[in-house]
Parts: C-alpha cells; structure tokens; sequence
C-alpha cells in the first residue's frame, strides 16, 4: 500500500518531512506515527493507515513534497491476513488521540500509550502534562519503548556556517507572501488614534480584579466596523467577476512564533464580548506559542490584525493574508502631549496604526471611512456598549 501525503491543512499544497520515524523492515500497527510532517500552519504526525512492514521509504528529513506524493510503502503482514477479524475489530475502535508532536514523543519514549491518558486540554487534547501526571499516577511503569527514529542528519550536506536553511515553514510562508504580493495592489495608509479612554477601562477593571488587554477593544471595534463597512470582510473571485461578502467575522491574529509568522484565528469574533475576545485570543496565543493549534483554529480567517506596538513598530506596510481584503496593524502607544478643547495643552497616550488594503476591491476613501470608523470607537469606547455581547 503506498502512503501519501495528503491535505491536512486547509489549502495545503505541499510540506516538509521533519523526521522519520519508521524503518525499513519495522512492523507497524494501525494509526501508529510514521513521520512528522510540517506545513506553513502545522506540524503533525501522519498515521500508519494499516498495520503492516514498512517496506521502502522514498523521503528523507528535509525534503518539501507535493501534496498527492508518495513517502513510503506499506506491505501488510501475515499475521494481519491470519486475524482480520481481530484487526477489524481494533480499527473499529480506535480513535484519533488529539496531541501535539512534542507530546506523542513524550509518551513514545516513557512507554506510554498515549490512548490511555486522559487530555486534560481544549476537545480533550492530551498535553505534556497529562503524560507526565499519567506516568506519575501508574501503578506499574511499562519498559520504555524505543521508537526508531531516522534523522538522517548525518546524511545531509553540511550547509556553511554564514548561511540560514530556507526550507519549511520559513520556505512556505515566503510562497504565500509573494502571491499576496503579486496577486494583490496593495494599499496603506496610517494615521493615529487616542487610547487614553481604553486604558483608563482597563485599569479600572484591573481595580477590580478583572485583566482585559486593549486589543481586545481594538479587536471588537473592528468587528463592529466590519459590520457597517462589509467589503473590507470579503474575498475577490476575478474568474467570476464577484466580490463575496463573508457572512462571517473571523478575525485571524498574526503571531510571531518561534518558527516564524502564524495566524490563529477567532471565529464568529462579532459575536463575543470585549472579555470573551480576550480569553480566545489568549488561548490562541498560547497555543501557537506551543505549536499545538488545531487546523480549524488557523483556517477560515476573513481579516487579519497584527498587534505590532508591543514590539515597538511605530509604522508598517503588512502584507494581505491572501485571499483577505484587507489588514489593520496596531503599532506602538506612548505619551505625548496633544491639543484638547480649548487651545489647552494635554497628555494623551496615542497609538499609530495603519490599514492595508486591496486597491481592487475598495478606494482609499472607502477604506479611510473604516479607519475612521475603528478609531471612533476606540477613543469612545462606550459607543461599543451595544456591541457587548
């Protein structure tokens, strides 16, 4: 039987082998991991679709291959064609265990069948601390299991000391961003928006034992100008000669992990509260920080937010997350002295921002409509009360 690489990412045209973890000649089980694979979104172990002998391997850790390729062969063994009853069986009750690659390996390399630790994380995914609580809490320790694993590193040419691998995610994330770029006229400009009135909420809620961030504000007042200005949330079909308005608000947030740029998203964002934002947002932070984001939690965005000012970005010109129309990036806040009612002299803290947008689907004063729109109700803040789901 041959093994295929196949789609398990949304759009997903091709990945890259991280590791092996069969040989040869090994006996596998139905489900069993047979080799790490990494996309621009994800890094998940691909499954044995049978129980069988690996008979030939055709990749090797580093190569990038086409979605629809083949990576090795499976032959079933004898012992699977004596007891298909029994196999069949087995197939029928097994399940997919939700954990991260880290995790599994966790488990492989103490003995732990992964099937039998409860997940304590989102849908019941495993985590590492499940396996660890599990190994603690087992009444006999089973002999750790040694996993054949391939890296083949030593077989791979040994780049120069002054260069980086431009492969993987790093490799992925390029090809989507030049289509954007190519694809799309891109448009930005900037301007700048009093925050004084969401941090005076927000350290009113920390008061009151409450922790908020502001871009949890910024976020709804988007979505809420997302509503009165619909085709920043939409998608261009040229072939069909139609702009589709998105029936749905999914705000994707660009993050910046440890193996480059990733975006979770919040899906039906309009319809959660200022705090319900924050909680979703911090959960998909820290699951992208972790790599244990879902496929689902990093498909279906229609606009994009990058919160920038923590970095201290005083200005940028994002590229589009393809096929979106448009990006809105916060950049830094700092104190500065401004002119309030009456010619008077006051301290205001004041965050630039800017709006990237595709030139084919809206003018400038279209998309200078929405900015404004989004700072209103940032500044006035009690404007989104209504939105306060």
């Amino acid at each position: 039987m041959e093994v295929k690489l196949h789609d398990i990412g949304e759009g997903m045209s091709e990945g890259e082998v991280v590791q092996l973890l069969v040989t040869p000649g090994d006996v596998v089980t139905v489900d069993q991991p047979l080799l790490e694979v990494q996309t621009d979104k994800v890094t998940a172990e691909l499954p044995a679709p049978i129980a069988g002998k690996i008979e030939n391997i055709l990749v090797s850790p580093g190569d990038v291959i086409e979605v629809g390729s083949i990576m090795l062969t499976i032959t079933p063994t004898e012992q699977v064609q004596q007891e298909p009853t029994e196999q069949k069986g087995r197939k029928h009750q097994h399940h997919r265990i939700l954990a991260a690659p880290f995790t599994r390996k966790i488990a492989r390399e103490n003995g732990v069948d992964i099937e039998k630790v409860t997940g304590t994380g989102p849908a019941g995914r495993v985590m590492d601390e499940d396996v660890i609580n599990h190994m603690k809490t087992s009444v006999k320790k089973p002999e750790p299991i040694h996993q054949k694993k391939v890296e083949r590193k030593e077989e791979s040419p040994q780049l120069p000391s002054n260069t980086i691998p431009f492969r993987g995610r790093r490799k992925q994330i390029a090809a989507k961003m030049s289509k954007s770029r190519l694809t799309i006229p891109h448009v930005s400009h900037f301007d700048e928006v009093d925050v004084s009135n969401v941090l005076e909420i927000k350290a009113l809620l920390e008061q009151r034992g409450t922790s908020i961030s502001v871009a949890a504000f910024y976020i709804k007042a988007v979505c809420t100008a997302l509503k009165e200005f619909p085709v920043f949330n939409s998608e261009l079909d040229e072939e069909e000669g139609v702009i589709h308005l998105k029936p749905s608000i999914n705000i994707g947030l660009a993050a910046d992990t440890e193996e480059g740029l990733i975006v979770p998203v919040i899906h039906e964002c309009d319809q959660l509260s200022v705090k319900e934002i924050h909680k979703e947002m911090k959960r998909l932070y820290e699951a992208a920080s972790t790599n244990q984001l879902l496929p689902k939690e990093m498909s279906g965005s229609t606009f994009t937010i990058s919160n920038a000012g923590p970095l201290g970005s005083t200005g940028a010109t994002p590229i589009i997350n393809y096929p979106e129309a448009a990006l809105m990036a916060f950049h830094k806040t700092k104190r500065m002295p401004v002119v309030g009612e009456g010619d008077e002299i006051v301290i205001r803290s004041i965050m630039n921002l800017s709006m990237t947008f595709d030139h084919r689907i809206a003018d400038g004063a279209l998309s200078m409509r929405f900015t404004n729109r989004v700072m209103e109700l940032i500044e006035q803040p009690a404007l989104l009360l209504t939105e306060l789901k």
